[in-house]
């Protein structure tokens, strides 16, 4: 699943060709013709918060997607339709020449700006880390609300938080700070938990701008390196899955104590 960083950059490229301009085209074939923003409306704004894009429009309605794991945004130039054939095409938004084109994401949705205010997920997103305005007090408030055998690496995740981190992201902020993931929340003491997520904004706003994702010397210290020496104290990283959706976390057994 793109984490927050990724979907911050696919904003920032979708801004620079969208925003500002007039809509010259919107097909989206899930949604009732009436429900489109109409032709000559102008695309407000493309914001990302947390793993969600958003793209508003002057008529009032805001396009919301949710790419999870099947999920891209591309802007397609010249590519001949031919090419796409492939990929399910869900969302088009075309400003003169311009045309980006939404594929394969499971979450798609128009919503009126009340939609939008009481939106069930959106409106209980915690504080984006890659932000550098991330409020981290508000993030420490939302901690405490778990339940305190919550596992540290299983809080990282929770969007309600903070927004922004995801499964690459958490093994590698544990490592960072010294925190065995499996930890629960009640062992966690406040200055910890506030480095924790301190680094995780670091390291999210450090990868805004490459594909290159890197939080440790060119590349990633623990994550996906199960088996080889962790690159701190030469133990050998560990892998286990973590949490009511078993996903996959690594760590270093021996300097995550």
């Amino acid at each position: 699943m793109p984490e927050g960083d990724t979907i911050h950059r696919a904003a920032a490229t979708l801004s620079a060709a969208l925003a500002g301009k007039e809509l010259t085209g919107f097909e989206a074939p899930a949604f009732p013709r009436g429900r489109h923003p109409r032709e000559g409306e102008r695309i407000d704004r493309v914001w990302a918060r947390g793993k969600h894009l958003l793209i508003g429009f002057d008529g009032g309605l805001t396009l919301h997607t949710h790419l999870r794991m099947t999920g891209s945004w591309h802007l397609l130039g010249n590519e001949p339709r031919r090419r796409r054939s492939r990929r399910t095409q869900v969302v088009t938004v075309r400003a003169g020449e311009v045309e980006a084109a939404c594929f394969s994401a499971p979450i798609v949705e128009l919503l009126g700006a009340d939609e939008l205010r009481r939106h069930p997920v959106l409106s209980l997103l915690g504080p984006d880390l890659c932000l550098d305005d991330a409020d981290l007090d508000e993030v420490l408030r939302r901690l405490e609300r778990l339940d305190p055998s919550t596992e540290i690496g299983v809080a990282l995740l929770d969007q309600t938080v903070a927004a922004g981190v995801g499964n690459v992201y958490r093994s590698e902020i544990a490592w960072a700070c010294l925190v065995d993931p499996c930890r629960p929340l009640r062992s966690v003491d406040l200055a910890t938990r506030r480095n924790l997520y301190s680094t995780a904004g670091r390291l999210l706003r450090m990868n805004l701008t490459t594909t290159s994702r890197t939080t440790y010397r060119g590349g990633l210290a623990v994550y996906g390196l199960a088996g080889r020496a962790c690159p701190r104290c030469s133990d050998t990283i560990a892998h286990r899955r973590l949490g009511e959706h078993a996903r996959s976390v690594w760590w270093c057994p021996g300097c995550q104590r």
